[in-house]
């Protein structure tokens, strides 16, 4: 892999894989330049593994260690003292037992930022058990609200828990602290909790039941699909358009569009109305297609947009212009960001196959072809 470009060049991180928002975290640190080492388990299928191609694993080097077997442990340790930032995501007590918690790491690497990611953090009465994306924003209250009115509640694919509030948030706690510990000289271990994340992703909505503004049960509130000028709207193609007309300067926009007089209509924000504007909405959206609605509201600030597909989002005029995607080893993907004027990070490398790396990184730890190879008869590493 080349070297890594960006804000965090220099910053080595080491990642013990795992499944979803670690890896999402570490993708993000990657593409702002990090050097991400992934400790990979062993592979004792015997089975020919096919190239890697998901983009959560990209820009990283690889080493297999049996993070069982002591002398791995050991080999990780030396890695940790000579890097920044370790990532695990074990249930809480794991990385203990194997015999490289925080304590044990911080005596080899004082400086070590050492990140915690799991969903129910590392105490409280859930901590231990299993759980998923939809478990943890379930409980923090963040998936209650999302859904049509007087149906059940809808799971917003796993990007609220998994990568929002979990891999978006590793992102930020180690950042602060690799900021802390320039003034302090010390590292310290971050507990990344998913249902801790989710629940902060929904801070706006508390705001809003204390004023008043946001009213419980699902599908009934301005911003969750209750307000007909928020929410989306079938065309004659049977596709979408997304509509997100608050104000009422786009809202005139809106109707203005759709060729409906705002003087016989209810008022926007009547509530007693909506279902009114809604099938007026409704009917004239599916008098047309995507295609010609687009060109309706080209330039348009109605706040109204065509629901692209994921296979066709990278195709979009805007994103073909932003170059929002960019092809990585033959997989469209989303690119990096932020983007950085003075500091800008380097296009991704593809993931590596598990283990690509292991000769290397050890040799680069001082060990002999020898000692290597003893490792791997001891089954430390592969």
């Amino acid at each position: 892999m080349d070297r890594r470009t960006g804000p965090l060049e220099g910053v080595k991180v080491i990642e013990v894989a795992s499944l979803a928002p670690a890896p999402f975290g570490c993708m993000v640190l990657a593409d702002l330049g990090a050097d991400v080492l992934r400790i990979d388990r062993p592979d004792r299928s015997g089975r020919q593994q096919l190239p890697p191609v998901d983009p959560l694993c990209r820009s990283r080097r690889s080493i297999r260690l049996d993070l069982k077997n002591p002398a791995a442990v050991d080999i990780l340790l030396r890695l940790v003292a000579e890097s920044d930032v370790l990532v695990e995501a074990f249930r809480p007590g794991v990385a203990e037992r194997l015999g490289f918690g925080p304590e044990v790491c911080a005596e080899w690497n004082p400086r070590l930022v050492y990140a915690r990611m799991t969903g129910w953090g590392q105490d409280g009465p859930l901590a231990a058990t299993a759980g998923h994306d939809i478990d943890y924003i379930a409980v923090s209250g963040t998936l209650e609200p999302i859904g049509r009115e007087g149906e059940r509640p809808v799971p917003p694919l796993n990007l609220i828990g998994d990568f929002g509030g979990g891999g978006m948030l590793l992102v930020i706690g180690v950042l602060a602290a690799l900021l802390e510990r320039e003034r302090s000289g010390l590292g310290q271990a971050i507990d990344v909790a998913m249902v801790d994340g989710s629940a902060m992703l929904a801070s706006f909505l508390y705001g809003l039941r204390a004023a008043g503004g946001w009213q419980d049960g699902r599908g009934t509130n301005v911003l969750d699909g209750g307000a007909p000028f928020y929410d989306t709207y079938t065309t004659a193609d049977g596709r979408h358009m997304a509509v997100g007309a608050l104000e009422p300067k786009f809202y005139a926009e809106l109707l203005a569009g759709l060729g409906l007089d705002e003087a016989g209509l209810p008022a926007q924000y009547d509530r007693s109305g909506w279902p009114e504007l809604r099938a007026r909405f409704t009917e004239a959206f599916a008098g047309r297609t995507q295609a010609q609605w687009v060109t309706a509201f080209a330039g348009s600030d109605a706040c109204v947009a065509p629901v692209v597909s994921p296979a066709d989002a990278p195709a979009h005029p805007h994103n073909a212009a932003r170059e929002t995607f960019i092809d990585v080893g033959g997989v469209v993907q989303p690119a990096p960001a932020p983007r950085f004027g003075r500091t800008p990070a380097g296009p991704p490398s593809p993931p590596v196959r598990p283990g690509s790396s292991t000769r290397a990184v050890l040799a680069g730890l001082g060990l002999t072809p020898a000692q290597i190879t003893a490792l791997q008869d001891r089954g430390a590493v592969s």
